[in-house]
């Protein structure tokens, strides 16, 4: 892959303040081979003064430009910009001749072949600046424009855009023109794709995916257009603009990088949301989750889009606390933040503990790719807990009128965050400036601990209010941290954020010492101070004071000495799972920062899981005592003895279940028994018989993850792993096979392994990821050890070779996470200080590396208490 020009903010602004372009004639030829497709394009703008400009694109061939009717040089082309010299002021017309290559990376027009069926399927990915894959564009998101689009496909396709689309005859498909909307937002999926369509409320609905997930889309079909009729129904309730675009499909495509995407219209969905095999319900309301994340984003995002990148906060914390808010509202999924809390809080309070971190709202992105790297648990994450924090100070009605002031004021336009909190403050009497400035100008993560004494009838607290973020300043190259060259300066700023909290106060049950009950709650404004007042309550001291009950704030909360004791004991006792989130949380953090022991936590989680009935809460607490405090907080020694302890637990849990009454909670169990498992010898009768004792049968995604763990085990062979593929050659299958082989302990496996992920350039996406998922094992450390050293170089060049997607996958999959030692460490830290890396590797390894770091810290504090127990005020 040639380095590609990133587009810069002064280019940005330059640009915009020069040109106004008001259509896009775009002929798309998708029956030109396997390899390319024609592009060719039209672009009606006008120049408000004399000035030179330029266009982006990144085609295989460009054939021809001619702007006013006179040729342009193709060869003026430079990386992705052709120069348009001599503009004068006045309208002009620019036309772009190109043959444009498909992607097997989810970037830009994407080409798949299902290899159940042998048929293809296409989809565009055009985010940031993705466009340019697919036709010649003004790509910045504040030059919106009316899209014209007509797309000549293969005999037996459907092509879905943006609008309505029409077939013509001879495989040609017309789109209706859009509304104003930005380059990105532009939408094509094509291909022979099952639909089931629908209307509501006047407009049509439709859901769309391969043929052979068919028979998975009609049994789930029902359920996802009843979440997306309540969901929509429920933003005509909450917001006065109503629904801006013409019909409202959705697609579900193979091989896609994110979650979804908002294209307005036509919003893509990675189609592991048709599911092949059981899943919980859990992960149902996941998928409604991101059903209404998406739509929430026709409005915000769509309809009103930011004018630069520094504001994509915006779009995706808006989406995010309206996702997670409606589907309580409008569904029957009536209990999503505890998901919210447990799964994605813990991704925001991690990414925001990292050199990496920035604010939810950062001033100085000055580029595309530095724009590119705040796609993170901060942007989604904490921001949404920012919002759901302002929600709760400024009252949902103001909010509300806020937000629909801002729709009003700029629609079909674009927004900065200066303009969405003068909207919000326009129908408040509070300080919302300055609420926005301490809650999204700033970084990381305060905390708060209580402090609780007793008295002759009566009870007192006071709250210890540190903060640990700073504020961001422009870049100094010479104090540069960790060569995180596209980052800027974190500088402590001394400050901490102010907090609405609830704190909720709980007794022991007199009827059954472990449970507990809530005595009441207390509403509490807590100021930027260091420290609260005390404050003293009537009646006896309580067993257990936790702070943020409720989990309305963005904050790290401790315990008092009591409190802890309490924990330990009743964790499972108390009555809502959202105080059990928070609780676990608090515990999750607490290991993190060395302040509590790693086995501990494996400790809380043996004694309270068998008795928790929250899904999402047993799968995030078993997600991170495997996953993390077992795999990389545990030394290699004490990992034996973690796993046995997992094992045992999920076995409780098995039996607990074995009368059918929670197949979702089995299900998990029996997930993680199979990843815990250190002996081959039960989940190979699994396999062998196809079932569980008492249920569930193994599905495809059973029979590949039992099959994967015993590769792992050297339990199982190549002839095995082939038989398995031949029972299941479909996509997930062919992912699941390439995960098996990489995971055998075999030299020569390890090596095919190394080689198709980093030598050759034919894996896919999906297919890179699943070989690196199947590659790392800590059971297998010596015979992985050579490959520690490689990594490096070889991410380095892959990631220049193959762009950002692959580099994330890299970065993300492939790094050795196992390798918890400092030679891991130090040869990272010398590949970021020395190699010419992309910027979202960098980033990733810098992310991956500060992990690591943790991780060391969190066995070098374990081994300094040695048998000593757990402080007070953890």
């Amino acid at each position: 892959m040639s380095c590609m020009s990133v587009l810069t903010r002064d280019e940005a602004q330059t640009r915009a303040r020069l040109l106004d372009v008001h259509r896009y004639t775009i002929e798309l030829d998708l029956t030109t081979g396997e390899d390319t497709f024609d592009s060719r394009t039209v672009i009606a703008f006008t120049a408000r003064a004399d000035a030179d400009t330029f266009v982006e694109l990144k085609p295989a061939e460009l054939r021809s430009v001619t702007l006013d009717g006179r040729p342009l040089d193709p060869g003026h082309l430079v990386e992705n910009r052709l120069p348009l010299p001599g503009l004068t002021a006045g309208e002009h017309e620019l036309r772009v001749d190109a043959s444009m290559r498909y992607s097997r990376t989810g970037e830009g027009m994407h080409r798949f072949t299902d290899p159940t069926d042998g048929e293809t399927y296409l989809y565009t990915q055009l985010f940031m600046e993705d466009v340019q894959r697919v036709f010649a564009a003004f790509d910045q998101p504040d030059l919106k424009s009316v899209f014209d689009l007509t797309v000549t496909a293969p005999e037996g396709w459907t092509v879905l855009a943006n609008g309505i689309t029409e077939h013509l005859g001879e495989g040609r498909w017309q789109a209706a023109p859009t509304p104003l909307i930005s380059t990105y937002l532009v939408a094509v999926a094509a291909g022979p794709w099952h639909s089931v369509r629908t209307e509501h409320r006047g407009l049509p609905f439709g859901i769309h995916c391969r043929r052979s997930l068919a028979p998975h889309l009609d049994a789930d079909a029902e359920e996802i257009l009843d979440i997306t009729r309540q969901c929509y129904d429920r933003y005509h309730e909450k917001f006065e603009e109503p629904y801006p675009f013409d019909s409202y499909d959705q697609a579900f495509v193979p091989e896609f990088n994110a979650g979804a995407m908002e294209n307005p219209g036509l919003v893509t969905f990675r189609d592991e949301f048709i599911y092949r095999s059981a899943v919980t319900d859990t992960e149902r309301q996941t998928r409604g989750m991101v059903i209404a994340h998406e739509m929430a984003h026709m409005w915000f995002g769509d309809l009103v889009t930011l004018q630069w990148w520094d504001d994509i906060w915006l779009n995706e914390s808006f989406a995010e606390y309206m996702g997670y808010q409606t589907l309580t509202e409008a569904t029957r999924f009536t209990d999503t933040w505890t998901d919210f809390g447990v799964v994605r809080k813990a991704w925001g309070y991690d990414a925001d503990q990292r050199p990496s971190t920035h604010p939810v709202a950062p001033e100085n992105v000055d580029d595309t790719a530095s724009a590119l790297l705040n796609f993170d648990g901060i942007s989604y994450a904490k921001g949404a807990s920012a919002l759901r924090q302002l929600v709760a100070w400024l009252g949902e009605k103001d909010f509300l009128a806020g937000i629909n002031t801002h729709f009003a004021r700029h629609k079909f336009g674009n927004a900065t965050l200066a303009d969405f909190i003068d909207s919000l403050a326009s129908g408040t009497e509070r300080d919302v400036h300055a609420w926005a400035d301490a809650w999204l100008r700033t970084t990381g993560v305060d905390k708060l601990t209580p402090e609780v004494d007793a008295g002759d009838g009566h009870w007192s607290y006071s709250i210890q209010h540190e903060g640990s973020h700073g504020v961001w300043l422009k870049r100094d190259p010479s104090q540069d941290r960790d060569g995180l060259t596209h980052l800027n300066t974190l500088v402590p700023s001394g400050g901490i954020r102010p907090h609405r909290i609830t704190i909720g106060v709980y007794d022991h049950d007199l009827h059954d010492a472990s449970r507990l009950v809530l005595r009441g709650r207390i509403e509490k404004d807590l100021a930027a101070t260091h420290s609260g007042n005390l404050t003293s309550t009537p009646g006896p001291r309580p067993a257990l004071v936790l702070l943020n009950d409720g989990d309305f704030t963005y904050a790290k909360i401790r315990f008092d000495a009591e409190s802890l004791e309490t924990v330990r004991t009743s964790l499972s006792g108390l009555p809502d799972p959202l105080t059990r989130a928070v609780v676990w949380n608090a515990l999750r953090d607490a290991v993190r920062d060395g302040e509590l022991p790693a086995s501990a936590y494996l400790d809380a989680a043996r004694a309270h899981l068998p008795h928790e009935t929250d899904l999402a809460l047993v799968q995030g607490v078993l997600a991170f005592a495997s996953a993390q405090v077992t795999d990389r907080y545990l030394t290699p020694e004490a990992r034996p003895v973690a796993l046995s302890t997992l094992t045992a637990l999920c076995r409780d849990l098995i039996r607990r279940t074995e009368d059918g009454s929670n197949p979702g909670l089995r299900l998990i169990a029996v997930r993680h028994f199979i990843d815990v498992a250190a002996h081959p010898d039960t989940i190979a009768a699994w396999l062998t018989e196809g079932t569980v004792p008492g249920g569930p049968e193994l599905d495809p995604e059973l029979r590949w993850r039992v099959l994967a763990r015993l590769a792992v085990l050297g339990a199982t062979d190549e002839p095995a792993i082939a038989a398995e593929l031949e029972r299941d050659p479909s996509a997930t299958g062919q992912e699941g096979a390439a995960r098996c082989r990489a995971a055998l302990p075999d030299p020569e496996a390890k090596r095919t392994a190394w080689e198709a992920m980093f030598t050759g350039d034919d894996l896919s996406n999906y297919l890179f990821t699943a070989t690196a998922q199947g590659f790392w094992q800590p059971e297998q450390a010596d015979l992985v050890r050579e490959y520690v050293p490689r990594f490096y170089p070889d991410a380095v060049a892959l990631a220049t070779r193959r762009g950002p997607a692959i580099a994330d996958a890299a970065g993300r999959w492939a790094f050795p996470a196992h390798a918890v030692d400092p030679e891991t460490l130090r040869l990272g830290e010398e590949c970021l200080r020395d190699a010419d890396l992309i910027p979202s590797l960098r980033r990733k390894l810098a992310d991956q590396l500060d992990d690591l770091e943790r991780a060391l810290r969190v066995r070098g504090a374990q081994s300094d208490k040695g048998a000593r127990t757990s402080p007070s005020g953890v």
